[in-house]
């Protein structure tokens, strides 16, 4: 399924009449690019240019960000092999292979190492692009070869300033001075590379496709490698393979034991490399704890465009609100997004199509995570347009919960969600992610992972912020067989011990503060007294009057009256709470707080209440 879903979004993508995918084509591969060697006509050398793309980003605080990413160029062959072998490639390749230059190493004998094979790389790639000459009439591709022929690696070292910085990584390619193409995109060369394609030999094995079902040439290995999955190796990972005897059957070996097409094999690797490290990479890509997370529509769609910037982007209320966008475009994204947001907050899947998409379109979101050479699947799911805006939605309605500040997310993250499990983001759980992700998608239960790690985290550093009370409430409300009714804000018709408890907590904390302590009982006593009540609640409420009394007038009474309206339903305090209670604990006492903080339309009358707790 997951192989059909790529192949056909590969016959998507190539319809782009602009390519902004990238997508190769049979005989090509999409590689980063970060220099570029300006030939003179004749073959010298004119210049060693920075190839790479400048991108010029806003940043909240008003700045803009600049950054510089390798450019992403369709180029002659398939992609760079791994290993020590010798293996050049025709008009494109790194430093050692262009220009016989390695960057030198702290290890002099390393150096020295590198250098000698620096040289014989450069010796095999020269070699190769004269033995082509004679075939290929382009005076463009025989000024490559004047320039690798009269080239020396020594005279790498005067331009040692370019190579060791934006030519360090990432490959180069030739331009003739007063082209506007690249060498390899000369019309000459082109069609003899296509010319050579065509007669490339197919796989001698012949068998029933598992993506197409028709009987094709099967592919030995998948290729090219999926590079952009975190975890893997840089030079690339596989989806399907076999390299182990223990992993083969029937006497098949390598990937003849999963029979895919050559065809279906490109398509569908080329595919999922435009989807991790393409240039529109960003609209389909995010990591999700250790997942790295895909997701597309199969066919173009504006809600597609959008779903990244709610899992893993940071959409506040603060940055939803422009006034005045500062081109046409930005206002119609401004437009899109304001309208996508509203389905969020109160409409349903099928107002997608007030945005222009079918909301019975296909919807497909992939997590992969990985392990050097190998990929694992980590959560794979299908549904319409529709069902996902509808789970997403449901997904933010269990979070609903007040917010401190205005800047805080009113959609928050994944990414940001996940942050309050661990104290240091290396500490998430790895598959937390994913059986998160997959509860949002499918709309079942939260893990119960989840709810121990916030609960966890609660009781190591006693604070019980925004996003925490968010996670618990919406843990609570998904529970199978429970009936927890949770607003979003205070409250005080709700009378479960637990939920009272925490209310309580938080008012005899702020009576605390108000009479001018630091260290407050939550520091101390908040664990104790969210797990076992009646051992601690006694003990507070002792020494609550002497907090009390130093309160001055209206606001001494006020707040007695709040602690006694709290403890009247509370028959006794229990021995001991629940993992539930105890997150009903943290609800009550965030709601409570947020309220001391809650501006109140019409104040509060005084009234003497009419006993004293002792």
């Amino acid at each position: 399924m997951i192989l059909q879903a790529l192949t056909q979004l590969y016959a998507r993508l190539a319809t782009d009449p602009d390519n902004a995918y990238g997508l190769p084509i049979p005989g090509t591969s999409t590689q980063r690019v970060t220099f570029c060697i300006v030939l003179n006509p004749e073959g010298t050398l004119h210049a060693i240019e920075d190839a790479r793309e400048t991108h010029h980003e806003p940043t909240k605080s008003g700045k803009t960000k600049t950054t510089q990413t390798a450019r992403q160029l369709l180029l002659p062959g398939e992609s760079k092999p791994s290993g020590q072998g010798i293996n050049p490639c025709t008009l494109w390749d790194n430093t050692a292979y262009l220009l016989g230059y390695k960057k030198p190493d702290k290890d002099p004998e390393k150096t020295e190492k590198e250098a000698t094979r620096a040289a014989a790389t450069f010796a095999a790639s020269r070699d190769h692009h004269l033995a082509l000459e004679s075939t290929i009439n382009s005076p463009a591709y025989s000024a490559v070869c004047r320039f690798l022929q009269n080239w020396t690696p020594a005279r790498a070292a005067e331009h040692t300033e370019q190579l060791d910085d934006f030519a360090a990584t990432g490959f180069g390619v030739f331009r003739v001075l007063g082209e506007n193409r690249y060498v390899h995109q000369d019309p000459a060369f082109d069609k003899w590379w296509k010319s050579t394609q065509a007669s490339t030999a197919a796989s001698d094995v012949v068998a029933s496709c598992l993506v197409t079902g028709e009987p094709s040439p099967i592919a030995r290995l998948h290729d090219p490698a999926i590079k952009g999955v975190n975890g893997a190796a840089p030079g690339g990972a596989k989806l399907a393979s076999f390299n182990l005897d223990a992993f083969e059957s029937y006497g098949k070996s390598q990937s003849y034991n999963a029979p895919v097409s050559e065809e279906a094999a490109f398509r569908y690797c080329n595919a999922l490399n435009a989807l991790l490290s393409g240039p529109q990479s960003r609209r389909h890509r995010l990591q999700i704890g250790d997942a790295t997370t895909l997701f597309w529509t199969e066919r173009e769609t504006i809600t597609e465009s959008l779903f990244a910037e709610f899992l893993g982007g940071d959409v506040t209320s603060e940055n939803t609100t422009i006034d005045a966008p500062a081109t046409e475009e930005d206002g119609a994204k401004h437009q899109r997004l304001q309208a996508f947001l509203n389905i969020l907050r109160q409409g349903g899947g099928t107002d997608v199509a007030d945005l222009g998409d079918d909301p019975d379109t296909r919807f497909y979101v992939l997590g992969l995570s990985g392990n050097v050479t190998r990929l694992s699947v980590r959560f794979w799911h299908v549904g319409t347009l529709a069902e996902m805006v509808d789970r997403l939605r449901a997904h933010y309605a269990a979070l609903r919960m007040i917010r401190p500040y205005e800047k805080d997310p009113e959609f928050p993250p994944l990414w940001m969600l996940l942050r309050q499990t661990a104290r240091e983001t290396k500490d998430i759980p790895p598959l937390l992610a994913g059986a998160v992700m997959h509860a949002i998608l499918s709309g079942t239960p939260y893990p119960q992972m989840l709810y121990n790690a916030v609960l966890n985290r609660i009781r190591a550093d006693h604070t019980i912020n925004y996003l925490r009370a968010a996670l618990i409430k919406a843990v609570l409300t998904r529970l199978p067989n429970a009936n927890y009714q949770l607003t979003m804000s205070l409250d005080t018709d709700r009378t479960d011990p637990a939920y009272l408890l925490g209310r309580l907590f938080a008012a005899l904390e702020k009576t605390q503060e108000d009479a001018g302590i630091n260290a407050t009982i939550r520091q101390t006593f908040y664990s104790s007294a969210s797990a076992t009540p009646g051992a601690v609640f006694p003990r507070l409420l002792r020494t609550y009057p002497h907090h009390l009394a130093k309160l001055e007038g209206g606001q001494r009474t006020n707040r007695e009256r709040l602690v006694q309206s709290i403890h009247g339903p509370l028959t006794k305090f229990p021995t001991h709470l629940g993992l539930e209670d105890q997150g009903l604990f943290a609800i009550g006492y965030y709601h409570q707080r947020q309220d001391f903080f809650t501006k109140k339309e019409k104040p509060e009358a005084f009234a003497e209440p009419a006993t004293a707790l002792v």
